[in-house]
Parts: structure tokens; sequence; C-alpha cells
């Protein structure tokens, strides 16, 4: 039996799609505040019986930091995808970040180890890439430290790859993933859905930053095919393309027949946003649109290498435009 962690997310609703595909026998976990209608939302793109397909999966209601709810969940799994994670820019988030991407994980490695899971993989990010180009791209090879990327959430992240790692030492099999910026259909509030809803509402502002982009089909095809490899213990960038933000958002709003996005936000410009959106979203409670983080790395120009994971597995990544054409269709439906 496989199980899925993050099974409400982005990359758990797509790769939980493609596992009951596959007629494997999955169990996925979810809390108790968890919605579970943006997952039937994507399985409505894979599947004309939706409901029926989505209704194979066992659902356990468990939470990756309390152990105690994690018992009955490791019963006769086989095969570990762990995708829960929390995602924030904002600094107020770093302690729970903290408890939910470390001291998660540890969790999910202790119970895979205890249970005998015969391989784990891990969605980690690019996040925790070293910067350093070589030959003018970003590959794996690289020693990342806290003080080149010292900002809360690669710091956790490179910390539940710690965990993942130490795992590995204690005799579990393990793959991990560093994506860039996943596009997918569903999940429209949350991960990079945010971002068509934006561009679908009027967006009036890009930059020139450059980041690496995936489609999050193919992270899934990615994830599956290492699991059921030989392959053990490697980590694999997974972006199809390195992109201009502006070339992104105006494909985007040219596929939802959006006025592209017009203002260019300088260095400066963002400086200053940062600071004064800050103290509003303390007074309202909310994450902060921009925050110190996301207004320096928005200007980074960073190009990935997939080389490690095309040679291995020799897959085709999809070209990042009819990524956004479908996805785009998708969100007009």
């Amino acid at each position: 039996m496989i199980l899925v962690t993050g099974g409400t997310g982005l990359v758990g609703a797509h790769l939980l799609a493609s596992l009951v595909q596959k007629e494997d026998t999955v169990r996925a976990i979810k809390r108790k505040s968890s919605d579970l209608n943006a997952v039937k939302e994507v399985f409505s793109f894979y599947f004309d019986d939706a409901d029926s397909q989505f209704s194979k999966i066992e659902w356990i209601e468990a939470d990756i930091t309390d152990i105690t709810t994690l018992n009955p969940v490791f019963n006769d799994i086989d095969y570990v995808y762990h995708a829960a994670a929390l995602v924030s820019f904002d600094k107020k988030d770093y302690h729970l970040m903290r408890k939910i991407n470390i001291e998660g994980t540890a969790n999910i490695v202790n119970y895979s180890i205890a249970n005998k899971v015969k391989k784990l993989c891990f969605v980690s990010s690019i996040a925790t890439i070293d910067k350093t180009a070589k030959d003018g791209q970003i590959d794996e090879t690289g020693d990342w430290t806290v003080e080149a990327n010292n900002y809360g959430y690669a710091i956790t992240k490179n910390g539940a790859e710690m965990e993942v790692w130490r795992g590995t030492q204690e005799g579990l099999d393990a793959v991990i993933v560093n994506p860039g910026i996943i596009l997918g259909s569903g999940c429209w509030t949350t991960s990079s859905g945010k971002i068509i809803g934006k561009v679908a509402k009027g967006l009036a502002f890009y930059t020139e930053g450059v980041t690496g982009y995936v489609s999050v089909k193919d992270v899934v095809k990615s994830m599956v095919y290492l699991m059921n490899s030989d392959i053990k213990n490697e980590r694999y960038i997974l972006v199809s393309e390195s992109r201009s933000l502006k070339s992104v958002l105006f494909k985007m709003a040219d596929a939802l027949n959006k006025k592209r996005p017009s203002i260019k936000v300088t260095t400066l410009m963002a400086e200053i946003a940062w600071r004064v959106l800050y103290f509003p979203s303390i007074i309202i409670g909310k994450e902060p649109i921009l925050t110190k983080q996301t207004a320096k790395s928005i200007h980074n120009k960073y190009y990935f290498s997939n080389q490690k994971i095309k040679q291995e597995i020799g897959i085709e990544f999809e070209p990042i435009d009819a990524v956004i054409k479908e996805i785009c269709s998708n969100y007009k439906r």
C-alpha cells in the first residue's frame, strides 16, 4: 500500500489521481480542517467518473506533527510520498514551519524506518539548492549554506532534507525531488493557483526576475518513476524551463484574455512596498502580499539545470507555454 502526505495540496492531489489511474492501493492523510473539494476538482481534470475514482482513496485523519495520530497511518504501508509542508515567506510563520517541515518530516522518517517502509519520496524545493552557477546553470552539486539562504522557508526545507538523509543512514531508501515553481490545475486558492487568480482579476505589476518552472504533471511523473526504480539516496532538480516572471504573467494574461501587467516593479519599489505593507498585515493578521524575502527574490535571476533527472529517467518536460495554456483553460472552466 502507498501512503501520501499532503494529499490536499497541488502536488498531492495530482499524485493521488496518477496513483489511482495506475490502480495502486492508496492511503492519504488529512487534517480535521482539510477541505477535500479541491482534490475532487483535480480528479475532474483526469476522470469522467471523478467521484468513483476519488472514493478509491482511503483517507485517515492525522497530523504529521502529532505522533499519536500516525500509529494507524503506517499499517501495511510499503511506499511513502511525503508532500506535506507549510510554505510561507512571512517571518512570523518561521517556528510553525520548523514544526511542520522539520519535525513533521522527522516523524514520517521515523515511522517509515520503524515500519520497514521500502522507499520514501520527499518533495523538497529549489529553495534548498545552492545558487552557485556552473557554466551558467545551477545544478545539484553545490553546497547549500544558511548564510547564503537565510530565510525561513529555505532553512526549514533544508532541515527536512537533513531528516531524510538521516533516515537513509538508518536503512531507509529515499529519493528527494527539488521542483521549481509548480504550475498545475486546481487548488486555485493556494500555491501557484493564487497567481492565476491574481492575473484573472487584472494584475498590474510584473518583474523580470528569473527562476525555474515545472508542470505538476511532470513532478508527479518523475516522483512515480523514481519510486518504481532502483534509484535511491539521490536528489533531483525538477525544472522544465527557467523563465522570467514577466513572460509567465504575460502568457497567463493572454490565455485568460486579460490585459497584460503593465507596471514594472523596480528593486527600489519592492523595497519600499514590503515596508509599507508590513505593518497593516500585522494589524489585520494576514500574510503580507510582499515580504522582505519575496521583495528580494522576485528580482533574482536563477537558471537551473534539469540534466540529471533527464539523463536518469529520460523525461522530456512539457513546455511551460503549453502548461500555462492548459491551466488557464481549466481555470476558465
